[in-house]
């Protein structure tokens, strides 16, 4: 595989990154240290805890490396930010010269829910853009996509999600100690059923030192030649910190780089 493929093929990984939904188809922040994380996240959660609630703002970075004879690294970042006391934004983003991805999704919390109210999505290939804007209507419980060459309309359930939105939902279910990590993406004007298990508590090594996570696997999709790990920092409020995913005899790793507070 040449140069460009591999950018393109690790942009791509991204998506499987702030979604956790991928189907067949330099940064300024500062360096965190884990006391100075916690001093300003005053409700970091251990994996004990019971009740809790949302997470702070915060923006993240991220590198994923495409191993498969030439090693490429890539880096995308992720914001959460807080609009109004009930209303968030959701962000992530990565940039090269050939490829490049951005995701953003608005949504308010209606108890342990996230309720998405628009999703966005862009995407350029080699000088190919794909873009996707999706309103979510809760009084009619249907969501439309507006982009012109897509449209399409569907009807939604109460818990219905967007592809950006169900990373903050499966960590906040995992925040709450629930066992069953089920979730129905609105995607493609269809309703998309994701699955998840928790595997076991693993301590690794990441940038921000030696961290206990707890590992997930998505389980809708996994096969001998296909599987996506996850592994969560309950330190950090249960951030993605490390992913896995092979397919088709090609690996992908993902690591957290930096945490930082807004």
């Amino acid at each position: 595989m040449g140069i460009s493929k591999q950018v393109i093929a690790t942009v791509l990984l991204f998506q499987i990154m702030p979604s956790y939904s991928h189907s067949d188809n330099d940064s300024a922040l500062s360096q965190t240290t884990r006391s100075e994380y916690n001093q300003s996240n005053p409700a970091t959660p251990s994996i004990e805890s019971e009740k809790h609630s949302f997470f702070e703002p915060y923006n993240a970075l991220y590198s994923t490396v495409y191993k498969k004879g030439i090693t490429l690294k890539v880096e995308g970042t992720q914001i959460l930010t807080q609009t109004t006391d009930n209303t968030w934004k959701f962000e992530f983003s990565v940039d090269t010269l050939l490829a490049s991805l951005k995701e953003s999704s608005q949504f308010r919390l209606d108890g342990s829910s996230l309720r998405p109210t628009e999703y966005q999505y862009s995407s350029r290939i080699l000088g190919k853009h794909k873009e996707m804007l999706l309103h979510f209507d809760w009084d009619d419980m249907k969501v439309t996509n507006d982009v012109k060459n897509e449209p399409w309309k569907m009807d939604i359930n109460d818990l219905t999600l967007d592809r950006l939105t169900l990373q903050l939902q499966l960590r906040f279910d995992l925040l709450n100690q629930r066992e069953q990590l089920s979730y129905d993406i609105a995607d493609g004007g269809k309703l998309k059923r994701y699955t998840f298990a928790q595997q076991q508590i693993e301590t690794i090594d990441t940038k921000l030192g030696h961290l206990e996570t707890i590992k997930v696997a998505r389980t809708d999709n996994l096969s001998e030649k296909r599987h996506s790990y996850f592994w969560f920092a309950p330190e950090y409020d249960y951030l993605l910190v490390k992913m896995e995913h092979f397919e088709k005899g090609e690996s992908y790793i993902l690591n957290l780089e930096k945490i930082s507070s807004p």
